[in-house]
């Protein structure tokens, strides 16, 4: 693995000599207010009720029915469709005399195409309520269709992220909805926010509001135990990614400008006391259950502690947000070429979204620890590392070490050469991320395209 290291060590050296810092040519995304504005003072905490038990997806027909609801959405995949969790949903709506339609045409990684279908079917529907069986896919789709469906006149792009969407504030009252995941990793039943590929641009991006957020998320560990090997890797590096990111983000009192009304301030808001509490907690049940949940699917105590912890770090980024991972994410699964992964039944090339995160978490954390040293050696000690001799100053070379054995032990893709890319991809690897400005701003250290271009080129090889 020092091949790697070497290579990210030779190219952080580039970084800081990389581009002219002249106001006229410099690309920096600056950290600094606006003029006559202020950063934030303030941060708030918006999540999802949550509901954890063996077998308490049941439970959700009598919720269903305690609200009065008399038609019901259910949302999931063709894959899951067939699976004990659907099962365990219509089986409790048919129980308690609940009318429903299911929709199950869902896209693994969602486009605005699909996003679309979903929303057709939602406004002919008429629901006034909805549930979500699924991963992050699922659960961001409905949360769309719930939302356009409450605001039949507004187009998809009314809500959708700026600069790509026009980013409106949601001001319309949304129906009830209940979200039972299946995966360990988005956290989504937590969140207000729903993520999908603009093809037009070829580049992810989403909605981010707390109205969109579930009213519920049914945390049914038992869901987990049908979870192949690499679907359960690749969403536990989401949550490790979420815990890691929202924790070294940029301060929520050093984000700017400061909204002028409350409506105003964005779902990702910076790091906080309140976040950093489950985004460390999530990192520790990563470090001791992760790899136990990849290797053995019948060990129950790790798939169950991996369902738990991927809603606390929803809590966490949910609220704090995240940074350079996953804005690099978003082109690298929105550009994929014919890279298919392993337990993906899906009829497309896909780069799941935990993977794509996590192929460039060595140099992005190699990149901002000069900013917070003492947040990456600390989460790097939680993830294995003996700190006790290092020094400040190596801290994201010691994080990015640690990075790289935690994925050769669970025999991730040896970087972004391996799931198609080289280095003729970069520039529009690059172009891919601009766009990403809701989460790359809170980057904790302020980024060049020259320096985006350098942490993609570190990252084509891991080891």
């Amino acid at each position: 693995m020092s091949a790697g290291r070497d290579q990210v060590i030779h190219l952080l050296k580039l970084l800081q000599r990389a581009s002219c810092k002249c106001p006229a040519h410099s690309h920096t995304y600056s950290q600094a207010p606006a003029a006559g504005k202020t950063t934030d003072y303030a941060f708030e905490m918006a999540v999802s009720n949550i509901r954890y038990g063996e077998n308490v997806t049941k439970e959700v027909g009598m919720d269903l029915q305690n609200l009065g609801m008399k038609n019901v959405c259910v949302m999931t995949d063709k894959n899951l469709a067939q699976l004990p969790p659907v099962r365990a949903v219509l089986n409790s709506l048919i129980r308690n005399k609940i009318n429903f339609s299911v929709y199950d045409n869902v896209r693994v990684e969602p486009t605005d195409k699909s996003f679309m279908d979903a929303i057709e079917f939602a406004r002919k529907g008429k629901f006034d309520a909805y549930v979500a069986v699924g991963g992050g896919s699922v659960m961001d789709t409905c949360k769309a269709a719930n939302l356009y469906a409450s605001s039949p006149e507004s187009d998809l792009l009314d809500f959708v992220n700026a600069p790509i969407g026009k980013g409106k504030p949601v001001t319309v009252p949304l129906n009830p909805l209940i979200a039972v995941p299946t995966t360990s990793g988005t956290g989504s039943e937590t969140t207000g926010i729903a993520i999908f590929d603009y093809e037009e641009l070829n580049a992810k991006t989403g909605i981010a509001s707390r109205a969109i957020k579930p009213t519920l998320g049914l945390i049914d560990p038992l869901h987990t135990l049908h979870m192949p090997e690499r679907v359960v890797a690749n969403s536990g590096f989401d949550v490790l990614c979420h815990s890691l990111e929202s924790y070294t983000a940029l301060p929520y009192h050093m984000r700017s400008p400061c909204p002028t009304n409350p409506i105003e301030r964005p779902t990702y808001q910076g790091s906080n006391p309140i976040s950093d509490v489950w985004a460390i907690h999530a990192l520790r049940i990563v470090a001791k259950y992760l790899k136990r949940a990849v290797k053995n699917p019948d060990d129950r105590e790790a798939r169950f502690s991996m369902h738990l912890a991927s809603s606390f770090a929803g809590i966490g980024f949910g609220n704090a947000g995240v940074h350079l991972c996953h804005g690099m994410s978003y082109p690298i699964s929105g550009l994929v070429k014919t890279y298919r992964a392993k337990d993906y039944n899906v009829e497309h090339p896909i780069v799941p979204h935990g993977l794509s995160v996590v192929l460039t978490s060595p140099a992005v954390f190699s990149f901002t620890a000069s900013m917070c040293p003492e947040r990456h050696l600390e989460a790097a000690e939680i993830l294995g590392a003996d700190i006790r001799t290092a020094k400040i100053k190596d801290a994201g070379l010691v994080l990015a070490d640690t990075l790289r054995k935690f994925l050769f032990d669970l025999n991730v893709d040896d970087g972004l050469s391996a799931v198609g890319y080289t280095s003729a991809d970069i520039p529009a690897l690059v172009k891919g991320t601009l766009p990403q400005e809701r989460v790359t701003k809170l980057s904790p250290r302020s980024h060049s395209e020259d320096e985006l271009s350098c942490l993609f080129e570190a990252s084509m090889k891991l080891y």
